[in-house]
């Protein structure tokens, strides 16, 4: 696939009028000579859109904006390129809307209400940005060569690279200096003749910009998230889905992965979504910092806000500019998180496009290609090798909302299809206040097996058998929970209602986190680790103990139960010695416990 590199734009053409309007779709005559997914513009207000249809010279438009007083015979204007992103230094920290038009600009040219027709530039032309070159005239580069970096944000290095389709002898290389995205930074030279490089490029967003080679990943995505990271992780350059019903959680939830993964990059999209959700990520991200650097979160983060009030058309096609952002960042090494909120509300536009084409609607209501449609976008993640001895990855985390919860619905069961970690949310326990509210029975993670190597390597630990031995306790208190609605908990022998004692300090303690407590939003891989040594210590002891007579009333009348539900909210990160004298505190009540019971047998006899 060969990249635009060029900051010309072809000069729109009038080649066709409007014979047929139905909303955001529109039919044009004339077009004899254009191309499927060709940006055109309709109208002299030149609202954007995209041909996704040709039949004869007849052209089928999806409007990206509102269409309201066009009417037949109204002049389209072709562009003679597909709808592209700018790629370039100074994407980071800005926000823009679905076909990548940065807010803020349109703010300044038409106010708080974005009006129809409006024209700004992604990238801005005129600023400057310090190059420095990381090659020299004479060496061979290939695509994905690093030919200088451009120091952002002081969180993120902008990388140029050498653009797909160019291979070849670098013919000279601009020296170190500031220069403008259009300015001329290099010339490459090729068997086709020289080409020169900008820092500028612009990308086809329904382009699928590939790996170099697919590899498989092995390196979880640390989201501080204690029941994601320990029980159910999601590998860098994986997929996953987080379903629920209205109130379940799901876009806090978005936030805090937005807000505390260790990628290199956030992009998250509000697709769909209602504007104050969006309203408080722009309020809020820039407050919050960088749990490894200290920064603004912002320096690491760009947002897509495509609102529920937002042109339909448009929100189809935000997931697309938002994964081909990713794909650029991708390509220069980076691990890039892509957060989509949501793809029901994705799916809805597709679904209302498709009704305006007339096409066959299938299970409620959405087109035959939903399916297809959805693979395309989660095929887009991956990790693997992008340049000489680089690589990157592309993690994309979909928000689902199904109509009532219910997860049988074409979305949600479609998208399971494809990603392979499903978070599910759980209504009862988002009424519950306990968040996240991610059910531990319905919820499931493909990357176990992948993942148990790099917890072994890096922290020493056996991973696998620790987040088994809370999965068990968990599925068994699961299911006496169902017999204690019946008899209550005091029938139950005492080896059972220590799995009730066990899973309440593993739920309450350890899987519960509070989004706005300072220490407890984010926990680091150590202080995960420890909990749940800590809880699962705590399970052994007490088995023992049970197993040679004491009664479960002892357990859970012990000291240390209450640090045990508290450690994760009074213990910061960087006290994790504390942890330890609690487990020492533990061992010295369990060891009282067992003298006393030592005793009580010996006077028996």
């Amino acid at each position: 696939m060969m990249t635009t590199n060029k900051a010309e734009k072809t000069a729109p053409t009038q080649t066709g009028t409007v014979t047929y309007i139905n909303g955001p779709v529109v039919k044009g005559a004339g077009m004899s000579e254009a191309n499927v997914m060709e940006l055109v513009y309709v109208s002299d207000e030149r609202l954007a859109g995209e041909i996704i249809n040709l039949n004869g010279n007849v052209a089928t438009i999806q409007v990206y904006e509102d269409t309201t007083g066009i009417k037949p015979g109204m002049p389209i204007y072709r562009s003679g390129q597909p709808l592209s992103v700018e790629l370039a230094p100074g994407l980071v920290g800005k926000v823009f809307d679905g076909i990548a038009r940065p807010l803020d600009l349109i703010r300044e040219k038409q106010g708080t209400f974005i009006g129809r027709g409006v024209h700004v530039e992604t990238i801005d032309a005129e600023t400057k940005w310090k190059f420095t070159p990381a090659v020299k005239d004479g060496d061979t580069v290939e695509p994905g060569t690093i030919l200088g970096a451009v120091p952002e944000t002081p969180l993120l290095e902008h990388r140029i690279v050498v653009p797909a389709g160019i291979q070849g002898t670098v013919k000279k290389i601009a020296p170190a200096g500031e220069y403008t995205v259009t300015d001329e930074i290099a010339v490459i030279e090729t068997d086709d003749g020289d080409h020169p490089i900008t820092m500028l490029q612009r990308w086809p967003v329904r382009r699928v910009h590939s790996l170099k080679e697919r590899l498989k990943p092995s390196v979880p995505l640390i989201t501080g998230q204690r029941v994601i990271d320990i029980l159910f992780p999601l590998a860098k350059g994986g997929t996953a889905a987080v379903p629920g019903g209205f109130g379940a959680g799901k876009t806090v939830l978005q936030h805090q992965l937005a807000s505390w993964s260790d990628a290199d990059l956030i992009i998250y999209i509000g697709c769909g979504e209602r504007g104050n959700e969006m309203t408080d990520v722009l309020e809020e991200f820039p407050k919050l910092k960088d749990p490894r650097s200290g920064h603004p979160l912002m320096e690491r983060t760009i947002l897509i806000a495509n609102t529920s009030n937002m042109p339909v058309t448009a929100r189809e096609s935000s997931i697309y500019t938002g994964v081909t952002i990713a794909e650029y960042f991708r390509d220069m090494g980076y691990n890039v998180a892509l957060m989509a909120d949501s793809t029901s509300r994705w799916a809805e536009a597709v679904r209302e496009i498709a009704g305006r084409l007339e096409e066959m609607p299938v299970e409620e209501g959405f087109p035959a290609y939903l399916p297809a449609r959805l693979a395309e976008f989660y095929e887009r993640a991956g990790y693997g090798k992008v340049g000489p001895d680089r690589y990157g990855s592309i993690t994309i985390i979909g928000a689902v909302s199904p109509p009532g919860g219910d997860f049988t619905e074409p979305v949600t069961q479609n998208t399971k299809r494809f990603i392979r970690t499903f978070w599910a949310l759980d209504k009862r326990l988002a009424f519950a206040r306990h968040f996240p509210a991610i059910s531990w029975i319905d919820t499931y993670s493909e990357y176990i097996e992948e993942m148990a190597d790099w917890w072994q390597q890096e922290k020493h630990i056996d991973w696998r058998r620790l987040r088994q031995q809370a999965l068990s306790i968990l599925a068994r208190e699961n299911e006496l929970q169902k017999i204690v609605q019946i008899i209550g908990p005091d029938a139950l022998p005492s080896d059972q209602r220590l799995i009730l004692q066990v899973a309440a300090l593993i739920k309450e303690g350890f899987l519960q986190q509070n989004a706005m407590d300072a220490i407890d939003r984010y926990s680091t891989p150590a202080k995960e680790v420890k909990m749940i040594e800590l809880l699962m210590h705590y399970a052994d002891r007490a088995k023992e103990l049970i197993s040679h007579g004491l009664p479960v009333y002892r357990i859970q009348e012990m000291k240390v139960n209450l640090k045990l539900l508290t450690m994760k909210q009074e213990i910061p990160d960087d006290k994790l010695e504390e942890l330890d004298k609690i487990k020492e505190e533990m061992d010295a009540e369990f060891d009282q416990l067992g003298q006393g019971l030592a005793q009580t047998a010996q006077a028996r006899r």
